[in-house]
């Protein structure tokens, strides 16, 4: 038996768009003599559609168009194809009105519905607020292979893997136990950093196990926040990855299934991305030109400020787009230092992208002499700071508006957890792409970037961070260096440690405290923030769900100081 994995990049919502990927792909493999297609989850309107499943029209528009989507499906084949379908028994014994399901295509007929049994309501997720489970194996018959349905979460619940279970049944232990020759996962899983080490094994761990073959199909592409990579991959019962289609990309990956010993001989074989660095430029090169072209932007616009964040920020966008559609806008005040306009050109030279050199000393002067009586008798401080922010956020989203420029902000991960930006200034823009990078995760992504060839100065590389809103500040004057910073963030938040667990890590108890205090303080920052492209276990987006007007009774009262 010749299959097919379908590895798909959906737009949400675009019906007629992603029918025609799949009859597309469908051809293609009708072409090369597959018998049976294998789509990822929910791969007709894209995954994951959110509300738009509340909308009855749109599922039943999802319905019509898996019909004709039917009628045209060539005859040879049979295909798996991710859809919605209504429950009918909601209205009589209760339930969610639908399924997330998989049709069974053969002959111009839906054959089959299979209906996802497993729906996840962590992080990212939020099926339950839909869906339906299903309860009943998914399992059919083709050219005398028994083959056995999962999606996506129904892969993720061995206990014997995890060491726990999140839900009462194994789906795939009840398909062994049905004696099913093959295993065949449909998902869409959003991409984390080193995720496919994990999926894999996992997979490897399901294989040997229960002594099958095991095709996991998974989605590519951006859809808001999560970015999906792909990375398809099959196992044979031994529990060896024999083929595996390519990262962050569309591909139509060929399989054969031994009908004798009923199992899987080597196929093509993508390699991983050599390290976490390039996995992750990947992925934020992906999220990026999604995002903008999903959402219908030709151009972005990025301030450069001669410092690595934006630098990193606009060596993403020329890749993902080209840089003739990336516009970079330096906005020096009388604050910025020589060496900062310098870095910002050489950087915008390097990756060819065009510049624009916007002064906003005067702007600074008509806001100084508008507030001066009600100034009056005060110092400079944090307020008159934001002002320089505030305008440099007026100038982007001016040029944005008038031009139809979609503004990436360039905000790293550590700035927005402790409060590090400003509203309606740095943080004003469509896209927070590093919003999920830790600042020496930045540092590590742009010398990874310079070993392709060199783009980002080394003097960017080299120099102290600064915002430059006041003479010789440094972020370090108000913040733990981000080697440390980064350490308790990453246990704050992705671990989930309690501060005296920091502590007993070996952080001194002052500096943990008032990261604890900066992080709870700077939610309502984050509240206002521009979508951000999620690339690790605990990103500031979706997933994120903490509350604004709370109060820990160990910790200090929240500050509103934007």
């Amino acid at each position: 038996m010749k299959l097919a994995i379908a590895q798909l990049n959906p737009t949400i919502g675009d019906l007629a768009g992603n029918a025609r990927q799949i009859l597309r792909a469908a051809q293609a493999a009708a072409a090369q003599g597959a018998t049976l297609l294998l789509t990822p989850e929910l791969s007709l309107c894209g995954y994951p559609p959110r509300d738009l499943l509340l909308d009855p029209s749109f599922v039943a528009d999802c319905q019509a168009t898996l019909e004709q989507l039917v009628a045209e499906f060539p005859a040879a084949l049979t295909g798996l194809i991710g859809t919605i379908e209504f429950n009918p028994a909601a209205e009589q014994a209760g339930g969610k009105p639908l399924f997330n399901s998989t049709a069974l295509v053969e002959r111009g007929k839906i054959r089959q519905l299979f209906h996802k049994r497993l729906l996840p309501t962590y992080d990212v997720f939020d099926e339950d607020r839909y869906f339906e489970p299903g309860h009943q194996p998914n399992i059919f018959t083709l050219d005398g292979i028994k083959i056995g349905v999962t999606i996506c979460e129904d892969l993720w619940n061995d206990d014997q893997f995890w060491g726990k279970r999140l839900y009462p049944h194994n789906p795939i232990e009840d398909l062994a136990k049905h004696g099913v020759d093959v295993v065949v996962n449909l998902s869409a899983s959003p991409y984390s950093v080193a995720k496919q080490k994990l999926r894999e094994s996992m997979l490897h761990y399901t294989a040997v196990r229960f002594q099958l073959p095991v095709i996991y199909v998974n989605q590519i592409g951006a859809n808001d926040d999560l970015i999906f990579d792909g990375h398809s991959v099959a196992f044979n019962r031994q529990g060896e990855v024999v083929a595996r289609a390519q990262g962050f990309t569309v591909d139509l990956l060929n399989l054969e299934l031994d009908p004798v010993k009923r199992d899987l001989p080597l196929g093509a074989l993508h390699p991983l991305p050599e390290c976490e660095d390039a996995e992750i430029w990947q992925a934020l090169v992906l999220g990026l030109r999604d995002y903008t072209h999903k959402c219908g932007f030709k151009n972005v616009v990025v301030g450069l400020s001669g410092g690595i964040d934006s630098a990193l920020t606009a060596a993403i966008a020329a890749e993902a787009l080209g840089p003739e559609q990336v516009i970079g806008v330096l906005m020096p005040s009388p604050y910025s230092s020589d060496h900062s306009v310098k870095d910002a050109l050489d950087l915008a030279k390097n990756l060819g992208i065009v510049t624009h050199t916007l002064p906003i000393a005067p702007l600074m002067q008509g806001f100084e002499t508008a507030l001066s009586g009600v100034f009056a008798g005060t110092k400079p401080g944090i307020a008159e700071e934001n002002i320089q922010s505030r305008i440099r956020g007026n100038l982007l989203m001016a040029l944005s508006n008038k031009f139809g420029y979609l503004l990436l902000t360039t905000g790293n991960k550590s700035e927005l957890a402790v409060g590090y930006c400003t509203l309606y200034g740095d943080m004003c823009g469509g896209l927070a792409v590093i919003s999920d990078v830790p600042k020496t995760r930045v540092y590590s992504l742009c010398r990874w970037r310079n070993q392709q060839s060199l783009v980002i100065p080394e003097h960017v590389l080299t120099k102290a961070p600064s915002a430059e809103l006041k003479p010789d500040q440094v972020d370090q004057d108000s913040l733990p260096a981000y080697e440390i910073l980064d350490d308790i963030l990453q246990r704050l938040i992705d671990a989930h440690e309690a501060p005296a667990q920091i502590v007993a890590a070996g952080h001194n108890p002052d500096t943990v405290a008032q990261v604890a205090q900066l992080v709870a303080r700077a939610e309502f920052k984050r509240r206002q923030s521009p979508p951000g492209l999620k690339i690790t276990d605990r990103a500031f987006g979706s997933g994120w769900r903490m509350p604004i007007a709370a109060r820990r009774t160990t910790s200090p009262a929240p500050s509103h100081q934007a």
